[in-house]
């Protein structure tokens, strides 16, 4: 991922520097574990003089794998000659119990699964953040009247704080998501090749596993089955496209058609090269633009999951690009999000122009309900609604002068509802008797 999208916490996790200092980590504990263990002549000594002497040159590993062409035999090669350093000549060296039994995968799948613990713990926080902002914007937006849409048509009143509502509960769902999906990808295995322990005891597997927070992988083929890559892979897909659908909302209400919220515009910002007075919402469409990132890879994860019999490596390449590619982006996308949602601007008197915009039409449904209760039938009370409500449909298409909706009901002898009744039902509040249930569900809200 280039840069520019990068945050420094997010963007070390997938750092060469990380991945081998995780890497150092794991040979350590798997040397410690063989010391306790006692069978293949390591000395706890040796294992405390590797811990105190090992470490790594990241420029000196990238030397060596530039001629080997493998980046684990260069990273051991490395942190050999480090905790070899100072051994008297002629003594045995320590470092000849580093990797003792172990296979590549043993240590790089370990690795990653450790990494993206930690990059999904990253996204559990930025996912935590944003949910209790909409949460809180929510309650700030309780009343603030505006008109609900489907299909991109006017509906029925509502209120903003329900939007920010709906976005919290959403999130909270892909909190859930992302803690599962960590909890599913927390394994390890140095089961040795084919996953037989051939060269290596299982207590090593569960040593390393437990000092790293891990699951020891009940029976791995020497690689970790990719459906825990791809699981975790399909929650981060979901989450961006919660963002994305946040995102696509903002925009859609900046329209200059709607100009009911504007993201934050700073102080200094320019709009256009070209129009000084625009103000775009390229943010919101930063993140959907990068949602697509995000759900794209998604299916690289999932191609990654049949591999040829126990192993091979033609999900490697892939997922080095992918897997950071999405956390990093996904942590952009909410940092994006934080800052949008926090400091949203909204405009409630642009809000109340477009509830009257169609000249009463919103109240259809209430309008038919209450002929119905007159006594007429419901094929009947619809024939009236809809005559009148076209004929104020195209002097709004037509931005021709005419009577609301209201008045041409009032006008129409057919109508059983008097003016008391009809003034009653074309009030927004109306359709909001119910809304505190929404709120006080909202109330009881936790990201925990």
């Amino acid at each position: 991922m280039i840069d520019r999208y990068t945050r420094p916490e997010m963007g070390h996790i997938f750092s060469l520097e990380n991945k081998y200092a995780i890497w150092q980590e794991i040979e350590i504990l798997a040397c410690e574990a063989q010391a306790e263990l006692g069978k293949i002549g390591i000395t706890k000594e040796e294992a405390a003089w590797i811990r105190s002497r090992a470490g790594f040159d990241k420029e000196e590993v990238d030397a060596i794998e530039a001629v080997t062409n493998h980046d684990v035999i260069a990273f051991l090669t490395d942190m050999g000659r480090h905790i070899d350093a100072g051994v008297p000549e002629g003594d045995p060296k320590p470092s000849r119990w580093v990797h003792f039994g172990m296979t590549s995968s043993d240590l790089g799948d370990t690795a990653l699964c450790y990494q993206l613990v930690q990059a999904t713990d990253i996204l559990l926080d930025d996912c935590k953040r944003l949910g209790e902002i909409c949460k809180r914007r929510a309650f700030e937006e309780r009343e603030t009247l505006c008109v609900g849409r489907t299909h991109g048509i006017h509906a029925e009143p509502m209120t903003f704080g329900m939007k920010f509502g709906s976005w919290a509960w959403e999130l909270k769902r892909d909190y859930d998501r992302l803690g599962d999906a960590r909890a599913n990808v927390a394994f390890g295995a140095i089961s040795g090749a084919v996953g037989t322990y051939s060269s290596i005891d299982p207590f090593v597997e569960e040593y390393v596993c437990e000092h790293l927070g891990l699951a020891h992988d009940p029976l791995s083929t020497q690689v970790i089955s990719r459906d825990h890559h791809a699981y975790l892979a399909g929650v981060l897909a979901t989450t961006a496209a919660t963002c994305e659908r946040i995102a696509t909302e903002i925009r859609n209400l900046q329209r200059t058609d709607a100009l009911e919220v504007e993201e934050p515009f700073r102080k200094g910002q320019k709009g256009s090269s070209a129009m000084p007075h625009k103000r775009n919402p390229i943010t919101a469409e930063k993140v959907c633009g990068l949602s697509r990132v995000v759900k794209a890879n998604a299916q690289v994860a999932f191609d990654n999951v049949a591999l040829w019999h126990e192993r091979d490596i033609s999900h490697s390449s892939a997922e080095r690009v992918a897997q950071a590619d999405s956390f990093i982006a996904l942590d952009h996308m909410f940092q994006c999000l934080i800052r949008i949602v926090d400091g949203l601007v909204l405009y409630p008197n642009r809000m109340l122009a477009n509830l009257d915009k169609t000249r009463g039409l919103i109240y259809s449904s209430k309008v038919l309900l209450a002929l119905v209760e007159t006594g007429i039938t419901r094929e009947e009370a619809y024939a009236i609604v809809q005559e009148n409500a076209m004929a104020t449909w195209h002097e709004v298409q037509d931005c021709v002068s005419g009577t609301s909706f209201r008045d041409k009901l009032e006008a129409d002898s057919r109508c059983t509802l008097g003016s008391q009744q009809l003034d009653a039902i074309f009030d927004p509040q109306s359709f909001l008797a119910r809304k505190d249930v929404v709120f006080d569900r909202l109330e009881g809200l936790e990201f925990a």
